[in-house]
């Protein structure tokens, strides 16, 4: 990002993306348990941020890790519900549909993941050469993943392999069917200083 200060608190519409992220999920069900997993180091800064826009949503605040694995890892162990929702701090523009459709979907088969349909034309590329993929073939990933908790904890009790990107291929790894609903075109991962545009654009639009 080029910022002194990681993404995720970085303002959008006056206030930090990540509480914008997770209003998102409170709008939904205000009854939804929320933990936010962040660096031990980070905890004071969320919190001082918290209380300069009086953001008031109840949260539990757990203790990341050195990777993605481990920061989930340490989340999964506090969860208490059936099913649990694993989403990136950084997608603040998730809808209720989209949210609605991983739940219900997770409820009958026990690992969901959204999905959108790819508009570019797409090439694998292997040293000096490159060969045309079917874009029809494939789509993109977004969050929220929602798992049944027993499918997701299960899962995470294999050792970290460098192929694990996000829960999905842990769950997979373990065994387990994947179920692809619609994400939404918003649902954006704010990563690049073009992202923030973007979001700004989103939320100006809304």
């Amino acid at each position: 990002m080029g910022r002194d200060i990681p993404k995720q608190f970085i303002q959008i519409g006056g206030r930090p993306v990540l509480m914008h992220t997770i209003e998102r999920f409170y709008g939904f069900d205000e009854t939804m348990e929320i933990i936010l997993v962040l660096p031990e180091d980070q905890f004071p800064y969320w919190q001082a941020l918290c209380r300069k826009v009086d953001f008031r949503i109840e949260h539990l605040l757990v203790e990341g890790g050195g990777t993605r694995y481990q920061s989930v890892k340490n989340g999964l162990a506090k969860v208490t519900g059936n099913l649990v929702a694993v989403h990136d701090g950084v997608r603040p523009f998730v809808n209720n549909e989209t949210i609605e459709r991983c739940f219900h979907a997770a409820q009958k088969f026990g690992a969901v993941i959204p999905v959108m349909e790819m508009v570019d034309s797409i090439r694998k590329v292997k040293g000096d050469r490159s060969q045309m993929r079917p874009r029809y073939d494939y789509r993109t990933i977004q969050t929220p993943q929602v798992f049944r908790t027993s499918t997701l904890k299960k899962a995470y009790q294999m050792p970290f392999r460098p192929d694990f990107t996000d829960d999905a291929s842990v769950v997979e790894a373990a065994g387990y069917d994947i179920t692809l609903v619609e994400g939404n075109s918003e649902n954006i991962k704010i990563t690049s200083p073009f992202d923030l545009v973007v979001a700004e654009a989103i939320l100006k639009s809304k």
